[in-house]
């Protein structure tokens, strides 16, 4: 039990726990991720697409718990690696559709590496892993 007087010490605050290590994770990821050419943030762009594509950017933004306007210039670099099109819905102008190109769903054969070498670098299997994300879930995709 943490004495009451402790509660308001930085190291026993979830949220610096939280934000540290979400920082750190980005770190580790950046060496693995720069072969391929992709920032953490335009992966998980990609694995969002490699799930599904195309879709809408509201759609990826939502799946991805982002702003569309933070998420629209991320696609925009993509696109202009050749990764992915973006193209205004025939149907309804208002809507982006964010579709794979064939060198973005060639890139996921490259990305399939990456899970294995983030586990040989955290030291923690995938069952390891899949036990953390399992426990930080009820705090994912939550957005105030």
């Amino acid at each position: 039990m943490v004495p009451p007087d402790d509660l308001l010490t930085l190291e026993n605050q979830v949220c610096f726990a939280l934000v540290t290590a979400a920082r750190n994770v980005v770190s580790i990821y950046r060496p693995v991720l720069e072969p391929l050419g992709l920032t953490h943030p335009q992966y998980l762009v990609m694995l969002a697409l490699w799930d599904e594509s195309p879709r809408s950017l509201g759609e990826l933004a939502a799946e991805l718990a982002m702003e569309p306007a933070t998420l629209s210039p991320l696609v925009k670099r993509l696109e202009g690696q050749g990764r992915v099109t973006r193209t205004r819905r025939s149907g309804d102008e208002r809507v982006l559709d964010i579709a794979l190109t064939d060198e973005g769903r060639a890139l996921r054969t490259q990305a399939l590496r990456v899970p294995e070498q983030i586990m040989a670098l955290v030291g923690m299997d995938a069952d390891e892993l899949a036990q953390l994300r399992d426990r930080l879930a009820p705090f994912a995709g939550r957005r105030a």
